[in-house]
């Protein structure tokens, strides 16, 4: 059997293990944080990421667990809908469920270890077989195998986000634009509001507290609508995540001799177009589809021609989705042309 040892037993590295055929593959996953996040977020699953799971075989279980978006009006900051797009097809799911079936839909023969890996050694089980690096935006499988200048690089952006157990306000979910800030309401499964929120801010960037984070975002958004503001009085540090955004570099390509990356290790984005843990899924699922198949190097070669073009041009598009909902001298201008749009 060939070995294949996965770092990271996020979203992508379970859906990895997921996928992969056991009766071919040995595979270990290791993991610093086995089980589910202790602060609940929502995930947009879009139409690819629902067929990855399809392919997984449990779609059905994400279906019953989450919940179908409908329209998201993007608003500027005092609520007014500045456009409504209908979204069709889309499912919320919370983070902490997808986490839990994923692991569920893992062959008990994959073997799992917990703990943190802070460096690859040149001998060992790590060294042996095919390493996938599933391992977030700081990767150390990047980081070992892509080098120094593969660093995930820091934006001036702090993101927070939580749900609330009260069901979104009529007429307030959407997307709020203001002056250099954004916050976002949608549905979320058990009729549950998810709300996120996102600024510049010098917190940070390692050891962030949850308090000053909602506190600055309280004081960033006094002026803002006030479904922005009733959702910023009902959160609570202890359910609200925040964490400064950053991103990876443009790499050239996924795979080294010995080593793959997928999700956030390999093109690591902004939340604006919300696709990251869908593309981590579709990494997974197309990584593991094409092992199954071919000889490892035929596979490799594949996966590289079919992920890195697109998800680098997500990447990029994302970031400039960022820098347009949170510009700040452009505001009025961009707000005036969404109108002009709308019309």
């Amino acid at each position: 059997m060939e070995a294949i040892t996965i770092i990271g037993g996020g979203i992508a590295g379970l859906a990895l293990g997921a996928g992969l055929d056991p009766e071919r593959f040995d595979v270990t996953i290791h993991e610093q944080r086995p089980g589910v996040p202790a602060v609940e977020t929502s995930l947009a699953m879009w139409p690819e990421a629902q067929a990855a799971l399809a392919v997984l075989g449990v779609l059905p279980q994400i279906r019953e667990a989450g919940a179908t978006l409908g329209g998201m009006a993007l608003r500027d900051a005092t609520g007014t809908a500045l456009m409504a797009p209908e979204v069709r097809g889309v499912l919320g799911v919370s983070r902490a469920d997808l986490i839990r079936i994923l692991d569920g839909a893992v062959p008990a023969s994959v073997r799992r270890v917990e703990g943190r890996v802070d460096r690859i050694p040149a001998t060992g089980p790590l060294a042996s077989g095919l390493l996938v690096g599933a391992d977030g935006v700081h990767s150390v499988v990047r980081r070992c195998f892509w080098g120094a200048r593969s660093q995930a690089r820091l934006t001036p952006y702090l993101a927070l986000r939580g749900v609330l157990p009260e069901p979104v306000q009529a007429d307030a979910g959407g997307e709020y634009w203001g002056r250099g800030q954004l916050f976002g309401i949608t549905p979320a499964s058990g009729g549950r509001t998810y709300w996120y929120a996102s600024f510049r801010s010098n917190l940070g960037p390692a050891g962030l507290d949850a308090a000053e984070a909602l506190k600055q975002a309280k004081e960033r958004f006094a002026g803002s609508a006030p479904a922005v503001r009733k959702v910023l009085e009902l959160a609570t540090p202890d359910a609200t995540l925040a964490q400064r955004v950053w991103t990876t570099p443009n790499l050239g390509s996924f795979v080294r001799p010995g080593a793959v990356l997928a999700g956030d290790a390999a093109h690591g984005m902004t939340p604006n177009l919300g696709r990251g843990a869908c593309e981590a899924l579709v990494d997974a699922v197309t990584l593991a589809e094409l092992l199954n198949a071919r000889p490892p190097e035929d596979a490799l070669k594949a996966y590289n021609r079919q992920r890195t073009l697109k998800t680098q041009l997500l990447r990029l598009a994302s970031s400039a989705m960022a820098g347009v909902a949170l510009t700040e001298r452009a505001q009025p201008l961009r707000d005036g042309l969404l109108r002009l749009v709308s019309r």
